[in-house]
């Protein structure tokens, strides 16, 4: 889960990617990097943090030029430190810069494909870095002194033959343009619009359409899986279908949790999948218990909020803010240790007694990966005097890793996994747990006006699209996802850290 935005202007574009990704800042709250162009030259601004905390006014005096791309991470995989933020670099050919979200599934591969076939250097343990050299060597080899779109989509068609996984990328090529593609199953989100100025046509390339709104793009569409669009220097748009057998297969994870309910994603818009996800909910509840004794429904803020009005409205039960949220705490999901996550959840919510005393309260929340939020909101609800505590899920049981772009752990730290409704209940200390059912989440998110047939849902039922993730790649990515390898990570990375400084 990270966020890409590219832009081809008119003029300066670094307030535009500035401000872009502060709207995305939600995708990703470890690293923000910035990138532009002018004059053939490179101005980059990269480190972990905030985008409001890595970008002082000096930097953004420094990053000249009409083009630039930006980027927002969160850790996928290993340590999160300054040398993983994005965007990346290669100076050849052409110079590229490259900014990813999503993961690849055979990395360790390729990585030795780059340094024993196409004799090139990997720095970091980033698959970001993988793939910008994939590219950069596939576009090398044309050998082109001035490279055409015709170059550009035919690079994008051999990183596609070579790349297995999840992947929405935006690539500036110095002095020529910047190339946006996405993987050939169409896992993560990118998009493109335009604005039309008093100097002419600017165009935006980014993960989630609500950057577009609020920079007064109007969007064009969502890349299409396996295709690609090139914008050049001077504002000429391309487009080309550069995978053999693409097939539309979003990660619905970003329904339920991770994109903005303001943004419209394959043509779906986040926020009325959010609400039939909140009606197909209360109509499970009516199949189960019709004779329900909920006196409130409460959301766990923030993404949650959408489909609790909802399944309060169908069930015709009151709606209460219970909670009051602390917006300067990241999102607990997110966070690399298990002992900062729990602290955090008391420093995130506070609970308002008025609506928990004496009632049978239904909390909902988008999701349940660890438990340990939830636990922890439980036993709040408790103390500020709730009767019963009931718990709703809008989205199924979590049972396994996700491995394309979402830090999900290891199956062992997934509260589901091999785990029954009421273990689950038992284990967060509900009295009575109800989760989305699958078929009901791909109908609720695939079964608006736009119809998509067909979901990643991995993380629910185990079914990995791109039909190379055995047990023996979850286990790999299990031992390098764990927790404890996490903290050994980040320790050394400090120290490294504080030996350079």
């Amino acid at each position: 889960m990270c966020g890409i935005v590219g832009i081809v202007g008119k003029s300066n574009v670094n307030q535009a990617l500035y401000d872009a990704l502060t709207v995305l800042q939600h995708r990703g709250q470890d690293a923000a990097g910035i990138v532009t162009s002018h004059d053939g030259r490179l101005f980059l601004r990269k480190d972990n943090g905030l985008v409001r905390d890595v970008f002082q006014q000096r930097h953004m005096q420094r990053l000249v030029g009409n083009m630039g791309i930006g980027h927002v991470r969160y850790p996928t995989a290993g340590s999160s430190t300054s040398a993983e933020a994005q965007p990346f670099y290669v100076n050849s050919p052409y110079g590229i810069t490259l900014a990813h979200n999503g993961n690849l599934t055979n990395v360790e591969q390729l990585a030795k494909e780059i340094y024993e076939s196409d004799l090139r250097h990997v720095n970091t343990n980033s698959d970001s870095e993988v793939l910008l050299n994939v590219f950069a060597h596939e576009l090398a080899v044309r050998g082109k002194l001035q490279p055409t779109e015709e170059d550009v989509f035919a690079a994008v068609t051999d990183v596609h033959n070579r790349c297995v996984g999840g992947y929405a990328v935006v690539a500036m090529i110095t002095g020529y343009g910047i190339v946006g593609f996405r993987d050939p199953n169409g896992i993560r989100p990118i998009v493109f619009g335009q604005r039309h100025t008093d100097e002419g046509v600017e165009y935006m390339i980014a993960s989630e359409s609500v950057s577009l709104d609020v920079l007064g793009f109007t969007l064009i569409r969502d890349l299409a899986p396996g295709e690609a669009v090139y914008i050049t220097e001077e504002g000429k748009l391309h487009t080309r279908q550069c995978a053999t057998n693409p097939k539309l297969s979003p990660c619905i994870f970003e329904h339920v949790y991770l994109a903005r309910p303001d943004s419209i994603i394959d043509g779906v818009s986040v926020y009325k999948a959010r609400l039939r996800m909140g009606e197909k909910l209360a109509e499970k509840i009516q199949r189960e218990r019709p004779d329900h004794d909920i006196d409130v429904v409460i959301p766990i803020p923030d993404t949650s909020r959408t489909a609790a009005l909802e399944l309060a409205n169908h069930l015709g039960v009151k709606f209460r803010e219970g909670f009051v949220k602390n917006r300067y705490i990241g999102r607990t999901f997110i966070m690399p240790g298990q002992a900062a996550r729990k602290k955090s959840v008391r420093q995130k919510l506070n609970a308002i007694e008025l609506e928990f005393r004496g009632k049978n309260v239904m909390l909902v929340d988008d999701s349940i990966v660890r438990g340990t939020t939830c636990k922890q909101i439980i036993q709040m609800a408790r103390e500020a005097g709730a009767k019963n505590v009931y718990f709703c899920s809008a989205a199924p049981a979590v049972r396994f890793p996700n491995v394309y772009g979402i830090d999900m752990p290891s199956a062992h730290e997934l509260i589901a996994h091999n785990r029954s409704t009421q273990d689950v209940a038992d284990l967060i200390g509900a009295d009575w747990l109800v989760y989305q059912d699958l078929p009901d989440l791909i109908e609720a998110v695939g079964g608006g006006k736009i119809k998509i047939e067909h979901f990643d849902c991995a993380v629910f039922d185990g079914q990995y699209v791109t039909g190379d993730v055995d047990a023996a790649y979850l286990e790999r990515i299990e031992r390098a996802r764990n927790d404890l390898a996490k903290a050994k990570n980040q320790a050394v990375s400090a120290i490294i850290d504080l030996h350079n400084n």
